[in-house]
């Protein structure tokens, strides 16, 4: 494998800003596979392996510096529901980060290209749209129990970063900073909200200064939300905890979770609201934003038109 990053990712964010990937799942929908499955994405880790390292390479190409590998949905319960056991699970987590690197090496880009562990909420697992509510009725031990065993095998497969991603609850949020202390790996930390609140109906500021003492998180942000609330986060963010921010919005579409579905029409790229009309990107490295990026419902040719805007940033 290429030596792809710098060893200190908080580092390189110091030296500018980084393009994250866009969806991984519209890229792999995109591509004919069928994510109806539970497991989503990372059911392809053990299906389709090469089809992973495919949309990997496509946001490379498009101008991407990291992608988030296919691990978002995976956990030892979800795959032992498939009837996997555990040491196929430990491997197909393995597998998550390696595809991303694979993905890096075919790519053959001469600036350094990096892979970030996803580490998806303990909704996500449920497939049941639980990652947009949070609040599920378990105690911080029991969320512990689940989150810790796959950290340790992903941080273990040596990714630039560990992507605390779609998190849509506080008490979650602290669940997950204490299970990522003495993994050796640095993290970020990115909420999913509506407004100036988490899903799970915090305030957004009190949630984001979780994470301002933790010296593993080396960045704090929104994801999986729509360009206009991230819009309001990012200024947030950096006030309260003084990190680089990252920030990965939706398309702007709404996710039916009942009927499995996006609905409504995309606002990623539209003038002042997101990236491509140059005022959302310039204003989100303005107040902060060091990661920058898209999540459901954006794809590559997204993300070109984002890098090319980051590029005249660091001009």
């Amino acid at each position: 494998m290429p030596a792809t990053a710098p060893p200190d990712f908080a580092a390189a964010l110091a030296a500018g800003p980084l393009v994250l990937d866009g969806g991984l799942s519209n890229q792999l929908a995109a591509a004919g596979h069928d994510l109806s499955d539970a497991l989503w994405s990372a059911r392809l880790l053990a299906d389709a392996p090469e089809a992973v390292v495919a949309a990997h390479r496509a946001y490379f190409e498009a101008g991407a510096d990291v992608a988030i590998t296919a691990s978002y949905q995976a956990s030892f319960e979800g795959f032992a529901r498939r009837g996997l056991g555990r040491a196929e699970a430990e491997r197909l987590l393995t597998l998550s980060v390696e595809l991303a690197r694979r993905a890096a090496a075919q790519a053959g880009a001469e600036r350094p290209l990096r892979v970030a562990a996803s580490v998806g909420p303990y909704g996500a697992a449920l497939a049941d749209g639980s990652e947009y509510r949070g609040r599920y009725g378990l105690t911080a031990a029991e969320l512990e129990a689940f989150h810790r065993p796959r950290l340790e095998v992903l941080a273990a497969a040596g990714p630039d970063v560990l992507a605390l991603e779609t998190v849509p609850d506080a008490d979650e949020a602290r669940v997950l900073l204490r299970a990522v202390r003495g993994l050796g790996v640095p993290a970020w930390l990115s909420f999913s909200v509506a407004g100036d609140r988490t899903r799970a109906g915090q305030p957004l500021a009190e949630a984001f200064a979780l994470a301002a003492d933790v010296d593993e998180v080396v960045a704090v942000g929104v994801n999986c939300c729509t360009p206009q609330d991230a819009d309001r986060a990012v200024a947030t963010a950096a006030r309260v905890t003084g990190k680089p921010v990252v920030v990965y919005p939706n398309s702007g579409e709404d996710w039916d979770a009942e009927a499995r579905a996006w609905r409504g029409g995309s606002t990623f790229g539209a003038a002042g609201a997101a990236p491509g009309g140059g005022r959302a990107v310039t204003g989100w490295l303005a107040d902060g934003a060091r990661l920058v990026g898209g999540c459901c419902r954006v794809g590559p040719r997204e993300i070109s038109a984002l890098a090319a805007e980051v590029a005249r940033a660091r001009r």
